[in-house]
């Protein structure tokens, strides 16, 4: 008898001292709209004054050879939450498609995990009503059947517009516009509410639920208000969070106040507006990530930055020594700004210079939390997490892209670009030539014949998809 007391406490005393197993990490998904490569200050910008920026990417790693999916908005958007080209889904550019109820998505993944889930700021995959006008399209009969909300793919919470909105009052317009204005590119704030209109689109917080309240000032601070509350209940609920915040700022019209103006009294009216909402947004990144130090959730907090393709034309945003902006799958249209900060987990202050895409987020992530992707369809992403452990240099494949006749393929070293026809290739080595000045087509053709081929089987695989043979 004394012998199997001493048996049990000793199998006690050993399952007492076990560990209990870590906490998973929460995840924050920050996306800006139009911001290009060389916006911000940590990408080496002395005008554009982004402190908070700068300061999470320091103490980060910042991600030198990060491209969104597309040259355009939705195809991107869609590669982050589904790991996949947007083209398999029927998304091939912004205001067309919406992400389909067939698709994976990571919301859906990590709710099943455990994580309660929330999207705020910009959707712009697919109309949030049928019963009214709104935005682009939503409201509108031959535009029904794009109806898709973020709660019918994995999300508790949303607070979220189709598409653009002005960055500052973001629900309304002026009657007039001053010199140097215009309803396209932006206007200084309104300061008398009796001197605008309605913009025509909403903010919406479930099915028929349009959103009323606290809706003036910076748009940048009217998202990051929904964001806090969602954090703290998160945390009084004992639950890891998943947020995709992805704001409108710097997409046209960039509308600024005089306060945020005020930085940039040097520069011309365009510019004031342009870097003053920029800087705006990043008083609310740093004030998202004081309420995640001032929670103590700092640590363990997986935190990644991106924009979802270049520069607008016709505005100061500027990818730097890249070539061609925003519609152009040229560096300066995908090539954009990038960081991630992950303090309990991924060695900060360092660059890296390794290709990534947006749809490497869902693989990654779901090899941070070891949680296997169910399912045998083509993903176009790759988990990076060894690349940012700092145990692997090489990708394991290349990244495709179409825009609208547009297609490229890139590798660690070149890329390979042209039309869908695969006519009229061109070859770039984007290690000794980043700004894609001289083509070497004519010097390697054995590379360029093997990646063309590459390309073409990628690019069956993506009609494969378009034709729904990935949905069982």
């Amino acid at each position: 008898m004394k012998i199997l007391v001493q048996l049990i406490f000793v199998l006690t005393l050993g399952i007492s001292s076990c560990t209990a197993p870590p906490k998973r990490p929460n995840i924050i998904l920050v996306m800006t709209d139009d911001l290009g490569w060389y916006d911000v200050g940590f990408n080496g910008n002395t005008v554009v004054k982004t402190p908070w920026l700068d300061s999470l990417a320091s103490q980060g790693i910042i991600l030198d050879r990060f491209y969104s999916a597309s040259a355009v908005c939705s195809p991107t958007r869609a590669s982050v939450l589904t790991g996949r080209n947007s083209l398999r889904m029927h998304i091939p550019t912004a205001n067309s498609g919406h992400l389909k109820d067939e698709e994976i998505t990571l919301p859906e993944l990590l709710k099943k995990a455990g994580y309660t889930t929330g999207h705020f700021g910009k959707w712009h995959l697919g109309t949030l009503t049928q019963s009214v006008l709104d935005a682009n399209r939503g409201g509108q009969e031959k535009f029904h059947s794009d109806y898709s909300i973020p709660t019918q793919h994995g999300y508790d919470n949303y607070f979220c517009t189709e598409s653009k909105v002005p960055t500052f009052d973001p629900m309304v317009l002026p009657l007039t516009y001053e010199a140097g204005e215009s309803k396209r590119y932006g206007w200084k704030a309104v300061k008398h509410p009796d001197s605008t209109q309605a913009y025509g689109t909403a903010y919406w917080t479930g099915e028929n639920q349009r959103e009323t309240r606290n809706l003036k000032g910076d748009d940048s601070s009217i998202i990051v208000d929904r964001v806090l509350p969602f954090i703290e209940n998160a945390q009084e609920e004992n639950k890891p969070f998943f947020t995709t915040l992805w704001f409108h700022t710097p997409h046209l019209p960039v509308v600024s106040d005089s306060v945020h103006r005020a930085y940039y009294l040097q520069s011309n009216l365009a510019e004031q507006l342009y870097y003053g909402t920029l800087t705006a947004l990043d008083e609310q990144m740093g004030r998202l990530w004081q309420m995640l130090e001032a929670t103590g959730v700092e640590q363990e907090t997986i935190l990644f930055f991106c924009s979802d393709n270049g520069p607008e034309r016709g505005t100061p945003g500027s990818a730097g020594v890249f070539r061609e902006r925003k519609r152009s799958l040229h560096e300066g249209g995908v090539r954009v700004p990038a960081f991630v900060v992950w303090k309990n987990g991924l060695e900060g202050g360092e660059r890296m210079d390794f290709p990534m895409v947006t749809s490497d987020y869902l693989p990654t992530i779901l090899d941070i939390l070891d949680i296997p992707f169910p399912d045998d369809r083509a993903l176009d992403g790759i988990s990076v997490l060894k690349v940012l452990e700092g145990k692997a240099d090489k990708r394991s494949n290349p990244i495709g892209f179409i825009y609208g006749s547009q297609i490229s393929w890139v590798t660690d070293q070149y890329k390979l670009i042209g039309n869908q026809q695969l006519e009229n290739l061109e070859l770039y080595d984007l290690i000794r030539d980043p700004s894609e000045k001289e083509n070497v087509i004519q010097e390697y053709p054995k590379i360029g014949e093997q990646l063309k081929a590459d390309l073409s089987a990628w690019l069956n695989s993506v009609e494969n998809s378009k034709k729904g043979m990935d949905y069982h």
